[in-house]
């Protein structure tokens, strides 16, 4: 039987560096190379198109979305702690297409008043545990989205088990949504937004 070999067979150039800041500000919590190709591949889908990131971190996802973006499209990526954004900024601020932002992601959610979005990545827990409803009327017909995490981590305090599993539970409630759960990588949640109205059933 054959094996697959899942590991990405490029990655970004900055990606080294941005990793290497990122471990020496104790930072563990970068998204994983095979969730980092999967969204380069999701980014190159979306010619033009308009993707926001919840969560910068140190700009991993940031350095894959952007890896897979086309000239046109545009990203927005969120951070409410400045210290690990400014990795991504000095990596990644001098591409055109990037907008970093420093906020509570759910505040952000609430207040943002821009185009609509055609992929979310969500790499924290607002538009994940918190603000779903609002980030789901953000998206456009057809929009992706992917939120990683799911699986447990050493890095996890001890209430986030049920955070995850309340979220698994009542993903149903959001018929706007088509959604799978992937067992792969960290955890991942992905999914297409559908028409408004919603798809009938």
């Amino acid at each position: 039987m054959t094996t697959l070999d899942d590991r990405p067979r490029h990655v970004p150039a900055r990606l080294g560096g941005i990793l290497s800041e990122a471990e020496r500000l104790g930072f563990d919590m970068s998204c994983d190379l095979r969730t980092g190709a999967f969204l380069s591949m999701l980014a190159a889908s979306k010619r033009g198109g308009v993707v926001v990131e919840l969560g910068t971190g140190a700009g991993a996802g940031s350095a894959w979305l952007l890896d897979g973006m086309d000239p046109t499209a545009r990203l927005v990526s969120v951070e409410a702690e400045p210290r690990f954004q400014e990795v991504a900024r000095r990596h990644l601020g001098d591409d055109p297409r990037v907008r970093f932002v420093h906020d509570d992601a759910e505040r952000w959610l609430r207040t943002y008043e821009g185009p609509r979005f055609d992929l979310a990545f969500v790499d924290c827990r607002p538009g994940k545990f918190t603000g779903l409803d609002r980030l789901v009327r953000l998206l456009r017909p057809g929009a992706l989205y992917v939120g990683d995490d799911l699986k447990p981590q050493p890095t996890w305090p001890d209430d986030h088990q049920s955070r995850v599993d309340r979220f698994v539970r009542e993903l149903h409630r959001h018929d706007r949504m088509r959604w799978t759960l992937m067992d792969w990588a960290s955890g991942l949640v992905v999914a297409a937004r559908l028409d408004d109205p919603p798809y009938p059933a």
